[in-house]
C-alpha cells in the first residue's frame, strides 16, 4: 500500500484527486494539508511515499517545498499553471498534471509510479510485486509458490478464487478484492467484479471482452475505463 498525502490549498482540487485515488487499489492517503507548512509537519511524523502537490500555494510553492527537502518522497505536481513543468521535472517528479485533472490522465501518472517501484517494508503474505516475483497461497492444506509473471488471470467463485497460470489452476479461500489490494495495478487490472487480468497477458479487446490467446473474458460495464487506462489506449 503507497502512502499519499495531498497538498492544495483549494479544497475542491484536492477532493478530485483524493476521489481519482478511492476508485484504485493500492494507495492510502494519510494525509492532506492546505499549505506546505502543514505538509512538512506530517512529513516529520509520518511514512509518506508519494505527493500530490500543488505548485502556486501561499507562503511557500510546490517547488520551493521540495527544494527544502533532503530526501523528498515521489511527487506529482498538480497545477493550473504551465509555466511551471519544466521546473518541475527538473525535481524529478513523476508527473506533473494540469487542472481541471481527468481520470485518464491521472491514470497515466500513476502507471508511471508503477514503472518507478517504490520501496515497501510491508511483510504481508503478498508482498508488493515491485519486490518480489511470486506469492504464497493456501492450496489441499498446502502453501504453495506462484509466479506472479505465470498468472493469466484470476476468477472470484463466491468466497475462494481461481488463479490460472500458465500450467496449473490453483483454487484457495480468498475474496478477490483482497488480492486486487496487493497485486501491482501496473500488472493486473480489474475488468469485471468476477476477474483480475495480467495486463501483460492481453492479446486484444474491445467495448466488452478481453481476449487472452483463445480466452475470452468479459467486461464489466463499470470496470471500462480502468480497462482503458490500463492499457493506455
Amino acid at each position: 500500500m503507497i502512502k499519499c498525502m495531498l497538498v492544495d490549498d483549494e479544497p475542491l482540487a484536492m477532493e478530485v484527486i483524493a476521489a481519482y485515488l478511492d476508485k484504485i487499489t493500492g494507495f492510502e492517503i494519510v494525509a492532506k494539508c492546505k499549505n506546505a507548512l502543514e505538509a512538512f509537519e506530517v512529513l516529520q511524523k509520518q511514512e509518506v511515499e508519494l505527493i500530490f502537490l500543488d505548485i502556486n500555494m501561499p507562503q511557500l510553492s510546490g517547488i520551493e517545498f521540495v527544494k527544502t527537502l533532503k530526501n523528498p518522497p515521489k511527487i506529482i505536481f498538480t497545477t493550473a499553471y504551465r509555466d511551471y513543468a519544466i521546473e518541475g521535472y527538473e525535481l524529478n517528479a513523476i508527473d506533473y498534471l494540469l487542472k481541471p485533472i481527468s481520470f485518464g490522465r491521472f491514470m497515466k501518472a500513476i502507471n508511471k509510479i508503477q514503472r518507478k517501484p517504490i520501496e515497501n517494508n510491508s511483510a504481508e503474505t503478498i508482498t508488493n510485486v515491485n519486490t518480489t516475483s511470486f506469492l504464497y497461497v493456501k492450496m489441499d492444506k498446502k502453501v504453495l509458490k506462484v509466479y506472479l509473471d505465470d498468472i493469466i488471470y484470476i476468477e472470484s467463485q463466491k468466497d475462494y478464487v481461481k488463479i490460472v497460470t500458465n500450467d496449473k489452476n490453483v483454487i484457495t479461500k480468498q475474496k478477490i478484492s483482497y488480492l486486487e489490494e496487493r497485486l501491482s495495478s501496473g500488472q493486473f487490472v480489474r475488468i469485471h467484479r468476477s476477474y483480475l487480468v495480467a495486463i501483460n497477458k492481453i492479446t486484444a479487446f474491445s467495448s466488452t471482452n478481453v481476449e487472452i490467446n483463445e480466452i475470452e473474458l468479459p467486461i464489466g460495464r463499470s470496470y471500462k475505463q480502468f480497462v482503458i487506462d490500463a492499457l493506455n489506449y
